[in-house]
This record gives structure tokens, C-alpha cells and sequence, in this order.
């Protein structure tokens, strides 16, 4: 399937629903899409947001990756990153084996230090070393799990695979993601680590939440926090808890139950203002600051455009916030004032995006609907607007 920016997310939809034999009338019906919405998504006159592509990829029966056409294959390439995936895939499926005669691991403390710089990588999106450096980490891991048996070594093996989690939901590899999840709990069961399973249960519900399966993601969530009450109490339980809150915002306010979304969101300010900024709290980046965030993103998920862009002016982002966190806000903040109509300053919160995350903002599929609305808003295209076409793959 191509890949180009050209290959729009609208365009797809149109193939999906011409190869179900729907008019766009039909689809918008059976998908509960307003018609005016799906002939400009279609048309890549407007991004379609994640729960109109949710609710669209429902009604054809389709994965939403099939919609957004993730992963990026050509992109991939082109950065060297494609053949990176294949190790990864071949460290998580070597979990139970038991130990490797070949492989001799390091001590604990070394073994621990290179999980959590792996981990640090990531939330500055440098996802080509992390991803280079990750397999033979969590085979030497792996061996010393085994070897070592002990809770400390299993919740360094889980660290290693939530990094694999992360690595691959950057690149778009939702199959591969859900099995790193899966390897992260029977980790952290061995470890016998609640919070760790409580954090597994936070990820597993943004998987759902980006499959536009809310209901389940709600599950997980509600799970999740069952979990943490067999944690002892503790600021590392107080910041997976409270992020299992701005979880459930999100799936809240994708689900368009505002109400639920402003609870959560309380709730997980409450306890903010207990643990302060915990950025690297299992590096879930908990804090004043990402609730502040979620505000945001709650009320674009709702939305409320406006309101969503007014949250963002007020918040005062700390110098060393994680820049895998901040180019995520930035591309909501650009989807938001897109449908504003304010083209110059949503393509001004892309260029944020990139500035502070590169690596992560060519493959982040609102990143790319955005900039193909702005195709279609933009009469003419400045030089600095085409070469940041080029960078994506336009």
C-alpha cells in the first residue's frame, strides 16, 4: 500500500467503503459519522480525528491501522528502522526458553542502568538507538532472569519489554506492541510487581483506545486500578493510579462522555498535587504538567477546539518535560487549531512537534493528517511548508 502523504487516511476510507459497495451516505449513517464530515475526510479537505477514523474503521470492518496505513513502510526505510523490527520481534519470542548457555549477563546494577537509559531513549525519541540496542538487552536480560530468579531481575526483563511496547507503537507495529504487553505480565507476575501490572493494564487500554475499542479500554482500565489496591501504598502507586485516571479521561472523552472525562481528570489532579512532577516514575512523565495535557486532549477528543487551544496557552511546560510527550501534545494542539481554521499557527505547532521530536512526529499518524488538511487549506505553499511535506514522504 503506498505510503505517501498523497495516500491519505480520506482516500483509503474511500477504497475501504467502495470495496464494502457503500455510498458515503450509507457509510456516514452505519458509522454514525455526520455526512458533511466523512466527504471532507475523504476529499483530505479536513483530518479526520481518531474517533471519526474509529468509528469509520468499526463500520467497514477494518483495523483503524488499515485507515491511518501505518506502519510507514517507505519512511521506514529510508531511516534505516525497518530492519530493526525483526530483532525485536525474535528477543520477545524467546521468553520462555529458559536460560541461554551462550549468553553470560552482567550484574543486576548494569543490567538495570542500560534498561533504564533504553527507557530515557525513548522519551527523547531517539528510536533508532533504543531500537538498535534493545534485542541484545533483552536476551542478556532473559539469562539473568533466569539465572538470577529473583523479583529485581524479572522487573528489569518487564522494563525491557515495556520499552519494546514503546518502540513499537511509535513505528506503528500494533500486532508487535500488544505482544511486548503481554510479555511485560508475565514479567511482572514472576517479579511479583501489582504496579507493574497495573501499568501493563494503562498500556493495553491505549491500544484499545487507538483500535477505537473504548469499552474495553475502559475494562482495562478499571482492572488496572483493582490491581493497585494490592499495592503497597507509595508514590510510584499514587503515579501509575493517577495515570490510570488520565487513561481513562482519554477514552472517556473519545466515547464523548464529558462528565467521566472531567472526573478522571480531578481525580488524577488530586493526586498530582501529592506526588509533584515524576517524570521518571517508570518514565509515565505523571504529573501537574501531563495533566494539564490530557486537559488539552480531552477537549479536542470532545471537540471543543477552542477551548483545547485556550488550555494549551495556559500551560507552562517544564524545560526537562520528555520531548516524546510534548511533540504529542503539539500535534494535538495543530489538529485543534486546523479545524479552527488558524492554518499558519497549526502548521507552526507541526514544526514544534518536529523541532523536539523528530524521529517520533514523521511516523505519529495525526501528524500527517494534519499536514494533508493543510494542503487543502493552503492556496499556496510556502518552501518551508513543501520541504516539510518532503521530510514526511509527501
Amino acid at each position: 500500500m503506498p505510503q505517501s502523504i498523497e495516500e491519505h487516511t480520506g482516500k483509503r476510507i474511500a477504497r475501504a467503503r467502495k470495496t464494502r459497495r457503500l455510498n458515503q451516505r450509507e457509510l456516514a449513517d452505519k458509522a454514525h459519522v455526520s455526512y458533511s464530515t466523512l466527504t471532507k475526510v475523504e476529499q483530505g479537505a479536513m483530518p479526520a480525528s481518531p474517533s471519526v477514523i474509529g468509528a469509520l474503521a468499526r463500520a467497514l470492518s477494518v483495523p483503524v491501522s488499515e485507515l491511518t496505513g501505518q506502519p510507514y513502510l517507505d519512511e521506514l526505510r529510508h531511516d534505516q528502522l525497518d530492519g530493526l523490527i525483526q530483532p525485536i520481534r525474535e528477543a520477545l519470542d524467546i521468553y520462555d526458553l529458559g536460560l541461554d548457555p551462550e549468553v553470560a549477563p552482567r550484574g543486576l546494577d548494569e543490567l538495570h542502568g542500560d534498561a533504564e537509559r533504553l527507557c530515557e531513549l525513548v522519551r527523547a525519541t531517539d528510536l533508532k538507538t533504543a531500537a538498535t540496542e534493545l534485542p541484545p538487552l533483552i536476551h542478556e536480560a532473559t539469562a539473568a532472569a533466569y539465572e538470577a530468579g529473583s523479583d529485581r531481575a524479572w522487573k528489569i526483563l518487564a522494563s525491557t519489554y515495556r520499552t519494546a511496547y514503546d518502540i513499537t507503537t511509535k513505528l506503528g507495529y500494533a500486532d508487535l506492541c500488544t505482544v511486548a504487553l503481554d510479555r511485560v505480565e508475565w514479567a511482572a507476575q514472576r517479579g511479583s510487581d501489582p504496579v507493574l501490572s497495573g501499568m501493563r493494564q494503562y498500556m493495553r487500554a491505549l491500544v484499545y483506545l487507538r483500535a477505537a475499542q473504548y469499552g474495553i479500554g475502559q475494562r482495562l482500565i478499571r482492572m488496572g486500578m483493582s490491581t493497585m489496591e494490592h499495592a503497597e501504598a507509595s508514590r510510584e502507586r499514587d503515579v501509575v493510579t493517577g495515570q490510570l485516571h488520565l487513561g481513562a479521561a482519554v477514552l472517556s472523552a473519545r466515547s464523548q462522555d464529558g462528565d467521566a472525562a472531567d472526573g478522571h481528570l480531578a481525580e488524577a489532579e488530586r493526586i498530582a498535587a501529592r506526588t509533584g512532577e515524576a517524570v521518571q516514575t517508570h518514565w509515565l512523565a505523571f504529573g501537574p504538567t501531563n495533566v494539564g495535557v490530557h486537559k488539552v486532549s480531552s477537549l479536542a477528543e470532545r471537540d471543543m477546539y477552542p477551548e483545547a487551544v485556550a488550555a494549551a496557552k495556559t500551560l507552562n511546560v517544564p524545560e526537562d518535560w520528555p520531548p516524546s510527550r510534548l511533540a504529542h501534545h503539539y500535534a494535538e494542539v495543530a489538529r485543534a487549531q486546523l479545524w479552527m481554521g488558524r492554518t499558519e499557527d497549526s502548521f507552526g505547532s507541526l514544526r514544534k512537534a518536529r523541532h523536539v521530536a523528530p524521529q517520533q512526529t514523521r511516523y505519529h499518524p495525526m501528524v500527517r493528517e494534519t499536514y494533508s488538511g493543510l494542503t487543502h487549506a493552503r492556496r499556496q505553499m510556502s518552501e518551508s511548508f513543501s520541504g516539510f511535506g518532503a521530510w514526511l514522504g509527501a
